[in-house]
């Protein structure tokens, strides 16, 4: 092969592009580090909600109660049994969540105890309504079940208060759909009124959710928290909230219009899907997270290897100088030690510190590395410079979660266009005159 033809500009630029596409194995061994470490931590919160008390679901009371069921087979008479539920007609639920971060080694996840305060009543003729043919009720071990998703959590629980009486709460044998629960032993015929009002209150502790369950005809569910960024999640949004720099207010009302099953149902495995689909609440969101933060400077990994490969290339192209492909390769390999650098050190200081000593680092490196191989200071001066904007723009990519679609696209186009301007009147179809390139260089910018 000619030698105009190996040292042309468009034999220089496929190589320079295999190079950045070259990069591509490293940050994909990078962003499987970061996945592995992301599994880690996902460990470690399992392990801290074990210890403390995880997701939380919570209702109020429900009825529950036996029943015996003849049914006519082929063969005869049957009895099956079976469990009704029956729900109150109001719900009224006040919640006031506290939270804190847990560490568990160098990981750490949002967790909360919540104060809640519960209300409602039942109408005695939902109770009285239970009348069907070959049906049997046992009232004398009916229960009123407190569905807890994680019993573990539970720290206080006062008594429930039922009318005149006050009853404590046990362990129940069954749940509310596939939800846990609390019970207490109790025959809600006894009473005549028309509505049976009951009260109680319990502190509940859990990990980063806190969701409640609309089982009653109206739920009405006020909750407070000094966390300032809440993810409001789950079947329904609230209808009203205040998020401020030191906390939310949030409100939910849901009718039993607006839930998928009825004020009363069977207790069998078909109940335990449709219960939790109808859940609601609040997330204690951590914005951008850790490893949130470090994978998306990755998927920014080849536009930094690009740009800082153009940028070694003008100064081939405007001042007549050669860089090896080595010496692009090497360039190459300083920019992936930057998320490596980046990951490890963001798990011990903070993304933030982490990523200004990095980029620091490699700015450095790069630049010094620069003024070598172009034989002047300020060339490398002007590298750093160049590579100091390119990752304090990547910083507003990576911490800006509603607008990094924006800045990166008008950052795109920036660039583009600087290339455009500076290339403009390069002959591309020219052969390049590499030798003896640096001297003349070091005359130009020295």
């Amino acid at each position: 092969m000619a030698p105009d033809v190996l040292h042309s500009w468009t034999f220089k630029v496929l190589g320079i592009g295999f190079l950045a596409l070259l990069m591509l194995i490293p940050l994909s061994q990078v962003q499987g580090l970061i996945g592995e470490r992301n599994g880690l931590r996902e460990k470690a919160v399992a392990s801290i909600a074990n210890g403390w008390g995880g997701q939380q679901w919570l209702g109020g009371p429900v009825i529950s109660v036996p029943k015996q069921v003849r049914v006519a087979t082929n063969t005869g008479w049957v009895t099956r049994e079976s469990t009704e539920i029956i729900l109150p007609d109001r719900l009224d639920i006040t919640a006031t969540l506290a939270p804190e971060i847990r560490k568990y080694g160098i990981y750490d996840a949002p967790v909360y105890t919540s104060e809640i305060k519960l209300s409602g009543s039942f109408l005695t003729r939902d109770i009285a309504g239970l009348a069907e043919a070959e049906t049997t009720y046992r009232w004398e071990r009916a229960e009123l079940r407190v569905p807890v998703g994680d019993v573990r959590g539970l720290r206080r629980i006062s008594s429930l208060h039922v009318a005149d009486e006050d009853y404590a709460f046990g362990p129940s044998d069954g749940g509310v759909g596939n939800v846990s629960a609390i019970a207490v032993a109790m025959d809600p015929t006894k009473y005549k009124n028309d509505r049976i009002a009951f009260e109680f209150d319990l502190t509940l502790a859990g990990t980063q959710v806190l969701d409640f369950l609309p089982l009653a005809r109206v739920t009405d569910v006020s909750m407070r928290s000094p966390w300032p960024n809440p993810s409001f999640d789950g079947a329904f949004l609230p209808d009203k909230r205040n998020i401020h720099a030191s906390g939310f207010e949030s409100h939910w009302q849901v009718l039993d219009l607006n839930r998928p099953f009825g004020q009363r149902w069977q207790q069998d495995a078909q109940s335990s899907t449709f219960v939790t689909s109808a859940t609601f609440g609040v997330s204690l969101y951590e914005p951008a997270s850790l490893y949130q933060q470090n994978e998306r400077a990755g998927k920014y990994g080849v536009l930094f290897v690009a740009l800082t490969f153009v940028a070694f290339f003008l100064f081939e192209v405007l001042k007549k100088l050669r860089v090896h492909p080595v010496q692009y390769l090497l360039v190459g390999v300083a920019l992936m030690t930057f998320y490596v650098v980046l990951l490890a050190l963001s798990e011990q200081i903070g993304f933030a510190w982490a990523y200004g000593a990095a980029s620091i680092a490699v700015v450095t490196m790069i630049g010094s590395y620069a003024a070598a191989i172009l034989r002047a200071w300020r060339a490398g001066a002007l590298m750093a410079g160049m590579l100091a904007l390119v990752y304090a723009l990547l910083y507003g990519l990576v911490v800006s979660e509603q607008y990094s679609l924006l800045m990166g696209a008008i950052a795109l186009l920036a660039v583009v266009a600087a290339l455009m301007h500076l290339t403009r009147k390069v002959d591309w179809y020219a052969a390049a005159n590499l030798g003896a390139a640096s001297t003349k260089f070091s005359q130009q910018v020295g």
